[in-house]
Order: structure tokens, then sequence, then C-alpha cells
């Protein structure tokens, strides 16, 4: 039950948190929807906290928004001191088999950290994904998992780790019988624009 509360607080808050940057920035639905390979029908859903969204599609969100992955889960408040509970970890809407959790918080924005769980045969998705131009460690808490990173296959078990640029299409996929918990580390965060008006679609509505 906690489990499904915080899911559906979340999946409000990034809607939330997608309408008021938008907004912020006099963007329509529909050039925001353009720039990102989406509708202006799915863009209101999801506002509106009646849609999900999977990784790749937030991430082109964020990028088209000129903001962090990180702006659109995490609730505004000090973070100096404060403890993140397991429960309260803001998470990604939840997908078959994965599930994406944001360990860092503000003001600590030089880097985004990130735990996931993979049941066995979960995957971050179809297919492989890229995001921005920073760099990436990936860390294999237990189980075994496969990252396909562009041609390569590489098989990691617990305590193994890589670094990658996170522009190089990458996929992680559960290939043990129990379930898999990774660490991403980001550096700088991925999504992130330093002049909005260079980055940001300019909307004529």
């Amino acid at each position: 039950m906690d489990d499904i509360a915080v899911e559906t607080r979340n999946q409000a808050l990034i809607g939330e948190k997608v309408k008021a940057f938008r907004t912020a920035r006099r963007m329509s639905l529909r050039t925001l929807g353009d720039a990102t390979g989406t509708t202006a029908s799915f863009l209101s859903q999801l506002e509106r906290g009646l849609s999900g969204v999977n990784t790749s599609t937030l991430i082109r969100i964020a990028g088209a928004l000129g903001i962090s992955l990180t702006d659109l889960f995490e609730e505004a408040g000090p973070a100096v001191g404060q403890v993140l509970r397991k429960h309260e970890r803001p998470a990604l809407p939840p997908a078959e088999g994965y599930r994406k959790m944001l360990l860092s918080r503000r003001p600590i924005r030089d880097m985004e950290v990130y735990i996931g769980e993979f049941d066995p045969g979960g995957s971050t998705g179809a297919e492989p994904y890229s995001h921005g131009d920073s760099h990436e460690l990936f860390f294999v808490i237990r189980g075994e998992v496969e990252l396909t990173l562009g041609e390569e296959r590489h098989v990691l078990s617990a305590g193994d780790s890589i670094e990658y640029p996170t522009s190089v299409p990458h996929k992680t996929v559960n290939i043990g019988r129990e379930l898999a918990e990774v660490i991403w580390m980001i550096a700088p965060p991925t999504s992130v624009a330093d002049d909005l008006d260079k980055y940001l679609p300019r909307s004529g509505s």
C-alpha cells in the first residue's frame, strides 16, 4: 500500500512539475510535444497525473525544458543534513519489472545518483537510450545484469562497475534469477541548460 501511494504521489508531482516549468517558459503543449516526439494530448494527461511516462521520454522532456531530470522529482525543501528514508525516495513512474529511484537531493547539484531494482528479466526498456554528454558510473549492488553500451555487451555481477559517456546509447537487463540492484552516478547532471534561451525551442504561441 505504501509503495502504491508513493508511486501515485510521484506521478502527480512529475505532472505538476512539467506543467510549472512549461508554463514558466511560455511553451505550448504542442511546442513541447514537437520538441520531445510526443503529443499535446499525452502531455496534457501527464500534467494532470492521468498518464505514466517512461524514462527516455522524461529525459527528452527535461532536455526540452532546459532542466535536470532531478528537477522533475524533487519537492522543494532544504537538503543539508536531511535524511532520505527508503520509503521516501522520489521514484520514476514504474515500468514492468523495473523501478528507479532518486537518491541525490538539492542543493547537491554536481551529480545525480539513482538506485534501480530489476526483477528477473526486467530492463530499462526495449531500446537503448542516451541522455546529455556527462560521465556515468554504473555499479551493481546485487544480482547479475547485462549492460548494452553502444555495440558492446557487458555482463556485470555484484561489486562490478563500469563507466561511460551518457551520450552512448545504453540499456540494462537483469539476466539473473533473482532481484538485481544497481546504482547510477551521473556527473554533471544531465539535461541541464546553462542558458535557457539558447536551449529552449521558441514558442510561437
